[in-house]
């Protein structure tokens, strides 16, 4: 008799958040099914309440209860594809981007080791018979990986076990005795413990390289933010100063503070770009330490040896050492200011005497004086004036 379980597809029983299948599936009000531990760990570690698929968001969170109908599907299921749970880690089922066994029908199981010779991976449970058998104890047995295929030589067909130093390219036992019988070639593991010396040394560089500029980049924000204090007690100064003045330079305050402060504006928008280009950088050393750290942890000698090569030219960098923001940008701009405007004001007041006097003179008649009539402590020049 044809179960309902049988009916459906392996991916139909997969909760979507953990990739495996169902563990107490519980559905909420949208109507999809998950875990309850990881629909319930989802809505802990998010600010809204949502469904992960389809994103329909719910203002109250839901009450999550055992769906009973699904639980005995995927009981159904485990029984009919004989799902085994134990606690090996090669075990369980691969998940995306795991590699599965070869071997394995229905249910794949994450591979334990990969085979070179037979060109196969397997789980934990069909990898024991593979080691049974005296004529396959010699085969070469790696961490399980994709495209086997592809660490074989593909003019010989027997997997790649030398390094041509000479040609920087692996090689085969037989390539070794047509084609580079002179050259400089040595086991894949010696070569992998050079590159890994290598791949060391580009990983130390890469961190001191990122150290020197997230220190350059705190430098950076340290002297926009003296900057940005120096330009305000400018400020704060000139007010001061301008405030004591005339109405009449009431202007040339505000122009004053307009030209720090834009100054200050395109020393900002200066260190912004420059974090902005070093936060590329970083971003891209970043990037390049993952990669060599990712590398650094494979046990794969073709792997190491065939990706380390891209990553041995560190990526185009600018030397920072020189660049900095200044931080002085407004010193003396308000003395400067007010040095011309005192000179301006003293030229202006140096007109006042003659301006007063030509204002006087415009009044100015002929006065003569009867000595018999002034002043007695009134002297008279010659001329009666």
């Amino acid at each position: 008799m044809t179960t309902s379980s049988s009916l459906l597809s392996e991916e139909q029983f997969l909760c979507s958040i953990c990739l495996d299948v169902f563990t107490e599936p519980v559905s909420i009000p949208c109507g999809h099914n998950y875990c309850k531990a990881c629909i319930s760990g989802y809505w802990d570690t998010s600010d809204l309440c949502q469904c992960p698929l389809c994103k329909e968001k719910f203002y109250r969170r839901p009450e999550l209860r055992i769906n009973t109908f699904i639980s005995e599907m995927v009981a159904q299921f485990r029984k009919s594809v004989q799902w085994k749970v134990t606690s090996s880690p090669g075990q369980r089922t691969a998940k995306p981007g795991e590699v599965s066994c070869d071997v394995c029908t229905g249910m794949k199981l994450k591979a334990l080791k990969s085979c070179l010779v037979c060109q196969t991976s397997y789980c934990e449970t069909h990898l024991e018979p593979h080691q049974r058998v005296p004529a396959l104890k010699r085969h070469k047995l790696i961490n399980p990986v994709e495209n086997l295929e592809d660490r074989m030589c593909k003019k010989h067909e027997r997997f790649m076990e030398l390094f041509c130093r000479t040609d920087q390219t692996c090689l085969c036992v037989l390539c070794l005795k047509t084609d580079h019988m002179t050259h400089d070639t040595v086991p894949l593991e010696e070569e992998y413990g050079e590159k890994m010396a290598q791949l060391g040394k580009m990983m130390a560089e890469v961190e001191q390289k990122m150290h020197t500029y997230f220190r350059k980049v705190q430098e950076i924000k340290y002297s926009v933010d003296l900057s940005k204090r120096e330009a305000e007690r400018e400020i704060s100064d000139s007010v001061q100063v301008f405030t004591a003045l005339v109405r009449s330079i009431e202007r040339s305050q505000t122009e004053l503070i307009e030209v720090i402060e834009e100054k200050q504006k395109a020393a900002e928008r200066q260190a912004e770009g420059l974090i902005k280009d070093l936060e590329q950088e970083i971003t891209e050393l970043q990037r390049r330490s993952t990669e060599l750290e990712q590398l650094s942890h494979t046990e794969d000698h073709l792997h190491l040896i065939q990706n380390l090569p891209s990553l041995c030219t560190p990526p185009p960098t600018k030397d920072w050492s020189e660049i900095s923001v200044h931080s002085d940008l407004c010193v003396e701009t308000v003395r400067r200011a007010v040095s011309q405007l005192e000179e301006t004001l003293n030229k202006e007041m140096e007109k006042l005497p003659e301006v007063k006097l030509k204002r006087i003179q415009q009044y100015a008649v002929d006065v003569t004086l009867d000595p018999d009539t002034t002043h007695p402590y009134l002297i008279m020049s010659e001329d009666g004036f």
